[in-house]
């Protein structure tokens, strides 16, 4: 985990992927020690972190808070609550999100501003999302691209940015693409 020591804000790096060393790994690397040179950076991989799936009982629709307390979601909100901006790296997994992180996404219902009461993250947070996949086309990163859009909004996190990467399959595809992403890292936390 890499910790910036500019700046006060806070950006939390997110890999997506539960491979810890390939390109989206990678792309968190980059993506972090540019971030470095203006906020104090937090690069966490989602496979880090041990939790179950979503039961889908809805108690927490009730109670804004889930059955299941004995897990690490807990500590990946704490993650997502201290940061001002986050940035979710995330490869295709049959076109969308892996597994691990829509797992992750479904545990954030009771922080989800689909029902009342829920709980809630602090305000302001900004959000972007990187997508890669080892095809040619742009639609599979815009879908999952989406996928990410669509869980900030519902946390209410501002989505500020968002880049795609097509035909990156393994981690030496990446330095060819590196002043793709150091440009689109130039982009967050600006204002607009």
């Amino acid at each position: 985990m890499n910790h910036g020591q500019c700046g006060g804000m806070k950006a939390l790096v997110i890999n997506c992927s539960p491979v810890r060393t390939g390109a989206t790994a990678e792309i968190a690397r980059i993506v972090s020690d540019e971030l470095a040179k203006r906020f104090h950076v937090r690069n966490i991989c989602i496979d880090d972190f041990k939790f179950e799936f979503c039961r889908g009982c809805r108690v927490c629709h009730e109670t804004a808070k889930c059955v299941m307390t004995e897990d690490d979601i807990p500590a990946i909100m704490e993650e997502l609550d201290d940061a001002d901006v986050i940035i979710s790296v995330s490869p295709s997994y049959w076109a969308d999100v892996p597994g691990q992180f829509k797992a992750f996404i479904d545990r954030c219902t009771p922080w989800c501003n689909t029902h009342e009461p829920h709980a809630a993250l602090h305000s302001g947070k900004k959000g972007y999302a990187i997508a890669l996949r080892t095809g040619p086309g742009m639609k599979e990163c815009e879908r999952i691209i989406q996928s990410i859009e669509h869980f900030y909004g519902h946390l209410e996190i501002e989505c500020c940015g968002h880049l795609g990467l097509c035909s990156v399959e393994f981690k030496e595809q990446v330095e060819p693409r590196k002043q793709e992403i150091v440009t689109f890292c130039e982009t967050i936390g600006k204002d607009d």
